[in-house]
């Protein structure tokens, strides 16, 4: 295949999705806990070892998977109707963002002439999330949720052909809200001249993963992903949080342990670049981060995983111990304290990539995202 082009097979969906937005679920243990009250849709399908019938004997993924492909049919037969040779324009806009975009397939593992990946990760990822979800994904054939790509430059340009392709579309094909309440549309666009040329404005430039780091990983040995391409035209990048849970560590163990390593902890304020803000019940503290050695720039996110939990507590950043958590979601019944991190500029984000580097893992958390189970595409053909 060329490196972006439409989705030869697929399924919109008619009506509602099918359970809930899952890309809204941001670890194993709020999904395990979603899935127990008996809500399933297309989260049981990414996610079959964590159902409760699965965790009841015990099943591994591939154990799983036979059950998920079958719910996947299920769910696609009563729920959605099959497309073939599309691409869809999409719009999505709430009341904090707004995006366009072309929803289209792209591979993840295409170079430039200079062997320059064209899609390029923004952060660093969990090989374990990484190799789950490439086992689901390989398993089920099928993508039901999309990535978020974003051009490095030029992305005014690609919104504006968007836009203007959306003037002339008519009506939806399909019109749904997220939980957030923003309000996300498609459009199909078959073949066709004006379809051709959105898909090589989207591919000009490189593109910057800007949500979905570990679907990128993953697909990779697909050859093939589901992805929003959009420049906007008001993305906004959210914070992402950390945390702790299961260490039966209170607020006053944590201020002793980050005392004891020389760092400055006082009454907290708010987060702030260089600043983080550690609460537990009704405590909170903040903690004043040392500034890393070696050239910027410098994210937060590395320093609080380095200095703060591995050297000052003693926990693995990618441990069960530590969890990344998006502003604003429930950090869990078993939480002990919740890290609170400044959102990372966009500004920022460029810059680490103009330096040839990644960000950390679960940094950002950039919207309005692509709501998932809108638009399903075959990953066989």
């Amino acid at each position: 295949m060329t490196w972006i082009e439409p989705i030869a097979r697929g399924w919109v969906v008619r009506g509602e999705v099918p359970g809930p937005d899952v890309d809204e679920f941001a670890d194993p243990v709020a999904i395990t806990g979603a899935l127990a009250t008996g809500i399933g849709g297309l989260l049981a399908v990414q996610h079959p070892q964590r159902t409760p019938a699965a965790l009841a004997k015990g099943a591994t993924l591939d154990e799983a998977l036979p059950a998920a492909r079958e719910a996947l049919h299920a769910l696609r037969d009563e729920h959605y109707d099959e497309v073939s040779n599309v691409v869809a324009l999409y719009q999505v806009d709430g009341p904090d963002a707004s995006a366009c975009g072309l929803l289209c397939l792209v591979d993840p593992a295409a170079v430039d002439v200079d062997g320059t990946l064209r899609v390029r990760h923004s952060e660093e990822v969990y090989p374990a999330v990484v190799a789950e979800r490439a086992a689901a994904l390989a398993g089920l054939g099928c993508a039901t949720s999309a990535a978020m790509l974003v051009p490095v430059t030029d992305g005014d340009v690609l919104t504006e052909a968007v836009t203007a392709a959306i003037g002339r579309a008519g009506s939806p094909a399909v019109q749904a809200k997220d939980a957030a309440g923003r309000a996300h549309r498609l459009w199909l666009l078959g073949p066709g001249g004006e379809r051709q040329a959105l898909l090589e404005l989207a591919g000009r430039r490189p593109l910057l993963v800007a949500d979905g780091n570990h679907r990128v990983a993953a697909a990779s040995g697909t050859g093939k992903l589901l992805a929003l391409i959009t420049g906007g035209p008001d993305l906004r990048i959210g914070a992402f949080h950390r945390v702790l849970a299961g260490t039966g560590k209170t607020l006053a163990d944590l201020e002793r342990a980050w005392r004891a390593a020389g760092l400055t902890v006082d009454p907290a304020g708010e987060p702030r670049p260089g600043v983080v803000v550690a609460r537990a019940g009704d405590g909170a503290i903040e903690v004043v981060l040392p500034v890393p050695d070696g050239p910027g720039p410098h994210i937060d996110h590395a320093t609080v995983e380095r200095v703060l939990l591995a050297d000052a507590l003693g926990l693995d950043p990618e441990g069960d111990h530590v969890r990344p958590i998006p502003a604003g979601a429930d950090p869990g019944p078993d939480a002990d304290a919740l890290l609170m991190l400044a959102p990372v500029s966009l500004a920022e984000l460029l810059a680490v990539h103009a330096a040839g580097r990644t960000m950390p893992r679960k940094c950002t958390y950039f919207q309005p995202k692509p709501r998932s189970g809108l638009l399903l595409a075959d990953l066989h053909l």
